[in-house]
């Protein structure tokens, strides 16, 4: 079964429980993907879908830190509970233990390194941890480990 075809699958189930919080976000992951798939003109892939689904977090993420800002609190209570929707359908992330350590894998392979290999070192961290891990905190752990080293 593909990402889209659970998606659709678990979505009528939240319909017909009268799960609307669960219906909608789902209704918007399709939407999502149909659109990606009316853009290229063929079927989506689970890659596909997966990207689009972890854009969908990344912009619920972005809305949580806003609202909070904001002091929004029923705001951020709907994206939170949509999030963790969407997130069922991410594979497991990488703690940030587990991701320090490819980090580290990755500078004592690069050798000697400064800043400006800063692009180089996190496009090979990013390829290594692609789908398993946020960039923004490998970002925030590759940043920590040169200005440290």
């Amino acid at each position: 079964m593909s990402l889209l075809q659970k998606i659709e699958s678990d979505m009528k189930d939240a319909l017909k429980s009268g799960d609307k919080v669960r219906s909608g976000t789902l209704k918007m992951l399709k939407s999502d993907m149909m659109y990606e798939k009316a853009k290229t003109g063929k079927d989506i892939t689970d890659e596909q879908a997966l990207d689009v689904i972890k854009r969908a977090a990344k912009r619920r993420k972005e809305s949580i830190r806003e609202f909070e800002a904001a002091g929004r609190t029923d705001l951020v209570d709907v994206e939170t509970g949509e999030l963790k929707i969407i997130e069922e359908y991410l594979p497991e992330q990488l703690g940030p233990e587990e991701i320090e350590k490819v980090v580290v894998s990755i500078l004592s392979e690069a050798g000697e390194v400064s800043q400006k290999d800063f692009g180089r070192i996190m496009g090979m961290a990013a390829r290594e941890l692609k789908g398993k891990a946020d960039g923004a905190l490998i970002k925030e752990i590759l940043q920590r480990k040169m200005d440290g080293k």
